[in-house]
């Protein structure tokens, strides 16, 4: 299996030669750049910019970079992953109790978050803080009552394990529905990928049939001009790493510009 590929520029670097936008009617947002969005697939953070700044949003990002700590929560590092937390909630510290939204468009780091980072520090005020106020990109604009872009396609929806698990995927649905889009959410059970399980020596095999016992098939069987939405990454790669021709893109790229984002 492929490792992914770096982006030539990361997001976070773009945005700040981009410079702040202005003020606008719905006042700030913070941006997560979490690390598979800012590394690998910048343009889903740049198209996240355009969808909230189009909704009337201002976007923040955190002064610098920081991680959620989802990387030795997975793998038993708990002490590690304490000290990670605890470092960035202290940088996220002032633009929470100032109650900025954390708009988080990676769903592993949206469920360390909500639940993870309050279970380890069950009785710290700033990460109960972060946690209610750590909000999906669907979320967000649900909750705004703003109007999406029309998306008048068909949409194949994989739910990332965290959405199954701890997010949930309604107002995502709520918003794909608005926007005029044909939802087939699927209910086809993990990717496979599993964070580092599907790229761990001995586990392609095991990682490609989980993928086969749904997602894969449905992938294949979408029409031409059909959507494949993934918000997690490890469901893109395993999408592209499966050569069924099709590319999967998250929710942002599908907002941006009314669903011009290829899904093949």
């Amino acid at each position: 299996r492929p490792l992914p590929a770096f982006a030539a520029t990361r997001f976070t670097d773009a945005f700040r030669r981009r410079g702040p936008s202005g003020p606008r009617l719905r006042g700030e947002v913070l941006l997560w750049p979490d690390t598979f969005m800012n590394a690998f697939h910048p343009r889903i953070g740049a198209a996240a910019v355009r969808v909230l700044e189009a909704a009337g949003f201002t976007v923040r990002l955190p002064p610098r970079t920081a991680c959620c700590g989802l990387t030795w929560i997975s793998t038993g590092q708990l002490g590690i992953a304490k000290r990670v937390i605890k470092r960035t909630v202290r940088m996220l510290r002032d633009p929470v109790r100032r109650g900025l939204p954390v708009v988080s468009l990676e769903p592993s780091c949206t469920a360390v978050f909500r639940a993870d980072a309050p279970e380890l520090f069950p009785h710290d005020p700033d990460v109960r803080r972060l946690c209610e106020q750590t909000v999906t990109l669907a979320e967000l604009l649900d909750q705004h009552g703003v109007d999406p872009p029309p998306l008048d396609r068909p949409v194949i929806a994989q739910q990332h394990c965290h959405q199954h698990a701890v997010i949930g995927f309604e107002a995502e649905s709520r918003l794909l529905r608005a926007a005029g889009a044909d939802l087939r959410l699927l209910d086809a059970g993990c990717c496979g990928m599993a964070g580092d399980f599907g790229f761990t020596a001995g586990h392609y095999d095991v990682s490609m049939a989980c993928a086969e016992e749904g997602l894969l098939p449905a992938v294949r069987e979408a029409p031409e001009d059909a959507l494949i939405l993934a918000d997690g990454f490890s469901c893109r790669t395993q999408i592209e790493h499966a050569r069924v021709g099709r590319r999967a893109v998250h929710l942002a790229e599908a907002l941006d510009g009314g669903g011009r984002a290829a899904g093949g």
